[in-house]
């Protein structure tokens, strides 16, 4: 690796408890470039702008992936992964649908574990906070040919994060939009996805809501996700959520989540959720909450469904009552060092620059 330490720190600019997520960004980076055939070193450099031109095959043609990864940093002061391994997958999984190299696990932990010991500072400290850490690969080859591009630049970047929805938010079950078609890059982390997402989600945010349950592309009778979240519905004591497929992605929160809720004995159904069955659980009571659950936003609880021009209003559970918030707690306990990790999750990032 080769590294090259910043002159000029900024974290004595960071205010822990003033800060916006997704505009602050750390003092460091990692790139490492793809030409000829195969990856280049990696390199820690100081966080800034690159030189690109609008010439640039990822911009034109839309080669790009992404992940969604954070950093927990305990009482203590140590730092944690929280199942990199599963984005190193997921990246590689996207790379490869959007016809581009993967990555090597040593290019991206090496990279990955490197940029959070050393600006490790940023991490701040307490409840909903973290780092959140973005891996990703691009084209960069300067030519306008409708084509597999020759160059590519794989990069993290992070940005200190807090608690993204701190309230419960209404969301409009889409009849129309679908956020991804079978035979379509829905399973894969493409940066596509999202831009396409915008227009339907800003419809929604003028009809008053603020996201939308993505339902299934040909019949619009299911349930797929919500928003840039994975969904699940709880219907009396039971937990719902589709199963991944080459239309849903396969979140790591997802996967947390089904797996700490068996661990506490709750029933968790994989199963296709049918749009109609939520809305008669709605209306005879058996419905006690639906809610999504995503790197960044952790758990976001839903208090309505906008369905057929109709808001349907869900229940206000105590934190006691409701599965969400247990799962979300269990699951930050995890993440922050505050619990026993039996599923061997949570990965020690060592002071492994002190000395350079």
């Amino acid at each position: 690796m080769i590294i090259q330490k910043t002159e000029n720190s900024r974290i004595s600019t960071f205010d822990p408890n003033n800060f916006s997520f997704g505009n602050t960004f750390i003092d460091h980076m990692i790139i490492c470039e793809y030409e000829d055939g195969k990856w280049g070193d990696v390199k820690l450099v100081p966080y800034g702008p690159l030189a690109f031109t609008p010439a640039m095959m990822g911009v034109n043609y839309g080669q790009a992936c992404f992940e969604g990864m954070k950093a927990y940093k305990d009482k203590d002061g140590q730092v944690f992964l929280f199942r990199p391994e599963k984005n190193f997958e997921r990246i590689n999984k996207s790379a490869k649908r959007l016809a581009m190299p993967e990555v090597t696990e040593e290019i991206f932990l090496e990279g990955l574990k490197a940029l959070v010991d050393i600006d490790r500072d940023w991490i701040p400290q307490g409840e909903g906070m973290s780092l959140y850490i973005r891996p990703l690969i691009f084209a960069t080859e300067e030519a306008l040919k409708a084509r597999v591009a020759n160059k590519y630049m794989f990069a993290i970047v992070a940005t200190p994060a807090k608690m993204y929805y701190t309230e419960p938010v209404s969301v409009k079950i889409s009849d129309h939009y679908s956020r991804a078609a079978s035979g379509g890059v829905g399973s894969a982390k493409a940066a596509g996805n999202y831009a396409a997402s915008f227009y339907p989600t800003q419809l929604a945010i003028e009809e008053g809501y603020e996201q939308i349950i993505w339902t299934d592309d040909a019949t619009h009778e299911y349930f797929e996700e919500s928003g840039t979240m994975n969904v699940f519905v709880r219907i009396n004591d039971t937990i719902y959520t589709p199963p991944t497929s080459e239309k849903i992605l396969d979140g790591v929160t997802r996967d947390s989540f089904i797996q700490l809720a068996k661990k506490r004995g709750i029933e968790v159904k994989v199963e296709p959720i049918k749009v109609t069955d939520v809305v008669e659980a709605q209306k005879n009571g058996t419905l006690k909450e639906v809610w999504g659950v995503g790197t960044a936003v952790v758990t976001t609880v839903f208090q309505a469904l906008g369905y057929n021009g109709e808001k349907l209003e869900l229940p206000r559970l105590s934190d006691e009552e409701s599965f969400a918030v247990i799962l979300k707690n269990d699951l930050v306990d995890l993440q922050t060092n505050l619990s026993e990790d039996p599923f061997g999750w949570r990965v020690l990032v060592d002071h492994v620059l002190e000395t350079v």
